[in-house]
């Protein structure tokens, strides 16, 4: 991963996104920008029912 990339991806990560906006260093804008510009992954979803997972109680 090129270090730009990895840089703006650490800039945008939502553990670290509040603290950043609060000082200064990203603005709402760029948050709501870096987000629009997700693609939709909504076809890649899989789920899984805990209830009859392998060692779970019934």
């Amino acid at each position: 991963m090129r270090l730009s990339r990895a840089l703006q991806e650490k800039i945008l990560d939502l553990r670290l996104r509040d603290k950043l906006i609060a000082e200064g260093k990203v603005t709402k804008a760029q948050v709501e920008e870096y987000l629009n510009g997700l693609a939709d992954e909504e076809s890649n979803v899989t789920t899984t029912d805990e209830s009859t997972a392998p060692g779970m109680k019934q």
